[in-house]
């Protein structure tokens, strides 16, 4: 069973208090997961307008010839106006891998 986020009405919700934001004056909200040898991270940050948007941001820790430990990052911004076409996107897709999978 896929469960639905719905991302309008999470960042609906969402009241951007500047006073209480800490050292990154753009961040709001972060969450970490860790799976396996990457980590993903979702950060809700907010403009200068107080308009909030959304970077997904996956690290994978890399070793080069002499064992030295470095993270490839890969980062995806996205806007307010792009939220909903994007859940439709991922909702969709993640219903197509259960359908395929139950096959």
């Amino acid at each position: 069973m896929i469960c639905k986020f719905d991302i309008v009405l999470f960042f609906s919700f969402i009241y951007v208090n500047r006073h209480d934001m800490g050292n990154d004056q753009n961040e709001i909200y972060s969450k970490v997961v860790r799976a396996g040898k990457r980590t993903y991270f979702f950060d809700i940050k907010a403009t200068k307008g107080n308009d909030l948007y959304l970077t997904l941001t996956e690290s994978k820790k890399t070793y080069n010839e002499d064992g030295e430990g470095s993270y490839q990052k890969h980062k995806i911004f996205l806007y307010k106006e792009d939220f909903e076409k994007f859940k439709d996107g991922l909702d969709d897709v993640l219903n197509k891998i259960e359908e395929l999978k139950n096959q």
